[in-house]
């Protein structure tokens, strides 16, 4: 889920995010078979998203934030609700 949190912004060109550190480890991992560092991974994403900013996509959907996917259980023969953990602090019902 994404969250709207006002972040510290100084005057320097550093960037400092938190993240998952599962998926840190992950997006390491996969950046070093592809022979790249994080800053030219993020390089390169950043001037393609200011490049295509005002420009619609015909083919691909953007990417926002999204209400949480909902889970059906079933116990027995009816379905029950469920709160499940889904990450950081996010719970989600369903039924």
């Amino acid at each position: 889920m994404l969250y709207n949190i006002a972040m510290a912004r100084g005057e320097s060109g550093r960037i400092v995010l938190e993240i998952d550190p599962s998926q840190k480890e992950e997006l390491y991992s996969v950046l070093r078979r592809d022979g790249l560092t994080l800053k030219d991974w993020f390089l390169r994403q950043a001037a393609q998203y200011l490049c295509d900013k005002d420009q619609l996509s015909l083919f691909e959907v953007p990417l926002v934030a999204e209400e949480p996917a909902l889970y059906k259980a079933t116990h027995g023969s009816a379905s029950v609700q469920v709160d499940k953990e889904i990450s950081n602090n996010t719970k989600v019902k369903s039924e």
